[in-house]
């Protein structure tokens, strides 16, 4: 196994997510303003939008890990994952998939495919993902009705799932531990604050790796959450994704896409000493965002053709009209 030598940069400086979304949607600046977290009475963005249903799709509590109707599934996918995501894995996956030789295909092509995926780590949901793309946009789309891209990113969040179809990734399709689930950095010690804890790591040799198995690992603190190499899925892919075919989305809605899963950071604060100063605006839309994605699951089923012709129109404003690499 190759050790990773050296600590990467330090994280350039995130732009104010608000002042991205005012550059691009210019035109609208006052109606902005009042969906912004300062036009209303003060509130900060981790307060604005603080709802939350009381129960998933099955009447359940929200990211139940003990006894949900679907605890197998979920618990067999999580310490696979946790003993197999290694930096050798990482690394390995990075340089089969980020070639972007997979074919070319929108990204409508891409949500209907997802129709063939249920995700094996949600105990919330046993949907298509497709669905619960549609579910996680519009949910946005009525809360933050001027911030059109943020619209988007509750549409794309998920489709890096296709990772683990065969109708796109072919002889490369991934299990579903390599594509779902919270993620996590690989490269330093794992944090108990992970789904099912430290014990759930067992047996992923990097623990017995003199520099891996560290708490800093290859990293220094500080150095910035955008710098971690994190355990590879559906995430990363997207991001990289995304920035490969040259989306216009402003960086605090990729960050939404790319972090997205990473729950022990963003909701149990682990990793937060290799945080940079600058990443706390990116923290609080990450935060934002997933009020989103995780309480639409218990929404009712989108009118999914109806609403493609308003999705497509956004798809086309921020260069993903088209056919895109994968």
């Amino acid at each position: 196994m190759r050790v990773v030598e050296s600590v990467v940069d330090p994280v350039v400086k995130q732009e104010d997510a608000l002042s991205e979304s005012t550059a691009v949607d210019s035109d609208k600046e006052s109606s902005d303003k009042e969906s912004s977290p300062e036009g209303n009475k003060g509130l900060s963005l981790e307060a604005f939008h603080d709802w939350k249903p009381e129960e998933n799709a099955f009447g359940d509590t929200f990211r139940n890990y003990e006894d949900s109707k679907r605890q197998e599934v979920v618990q067999r996918t999580y310490y696979t994952m946790h003993q197999k995501q290694t930096v050798e894995f990482g690394e390995k996956t990075r340089e089969q998939w980020l070639k972007f030789n997979k074919g070319e295909f929108t990204i409508m092509e891409m949500i209907d495919v997802l129709d063939n995926l249920v995700d094996d780590s949600d105990p919330d949901n046993d949907l298509p993902n497709s669905i619960h793309d549609f579910q996680t946009a519009e949910r946005i789309r009525a809360q933050w009705p001027d911030h059109d891209w943020f619209h988007l990113v509750g549409l794309l969040h998920d489709i890096g799932k296709v990772l683990a179809l065969p109708e796109v990734a072919g002889e490369h399709v991934l299990e579903q531990w390599a594509v779902v689930g919270d993620t996590f950095p690989i490269g330093c010690a794992p944090a108990d604050e992970c789904v099912f804890g430290f014990k759930s790591f067992e047996g992923n040799p990097d623990l017995e790796h003199p520099v891996f198995s560290t708490k800093d690992g290859i990293y220094k603190p500080g150095c910035g959450i955008s710098n971690l190499m994190m355990s590879w899925g559906h995430d990363e892919y997207m991001y990289q994704v995304l920035k490969h075919n040259g989306c216009t989305i402003p960086e605090a809605g990729l960050n939404m896409i790319r972090f997205h899963s990473f729950y022990p950071w963003h909701d149990r604060r682990a990793y937060n000493h290799f945080e940079a100063p600058e990443e706390a605006e990116m923290l609080k839309w990450v935060k934002e965002f997933n009020k989103f994605d995780l309480y639409s699951k218990g929404d009712s089923i989108p009118d999914v053709a109806a609403l493609k012709p308003y999705y497509q129109s956004l798809l086309e404003k921020y260069g993903l009209g088209g056919k895109l690499r994968w």
